[in-house]
């Protein structure tokens, strides 16, 4: 008998994301989920080292943005005050 080839996972996951988003049934969503999950750098098979972290790039002296914790006023301007 003849078997139908199995369709690769990343071209699933095109086809999946070429259906309108407000035309996809949870089924779909649920199967786009698997797949990105599956297809990510770190749950590849063929990942060097699963749990290892990757050095981070060089980075220029800019400071970093959304770090974690200061959740301060930096950078944002002060409210508008109107006057009447």
């Amino acid at each position: 008998m003849n078997t139908p080839e199995p369709v690769s996972p990343r071209r699933r996951l095109q086809e999946l994301l070429a259906i309108p988003e407000r035309q996809r049934t949870d089924e779909q969503w649920d199967e786009i989920n698997e797949l990105e999950i599956k297809l990510a750098p770190a749950n590849r098979e063929d990942a060097e080292h699963p749990g290892a972290r990757r050095e981070a790039p060089a980075t220029s002296n800019q400071p970093r943005r959304n770090r974690p914790g200061g959740g301060g006023q930096q950078g944002k301007r002060p409210p508008r005050k109107f006057h009447k």
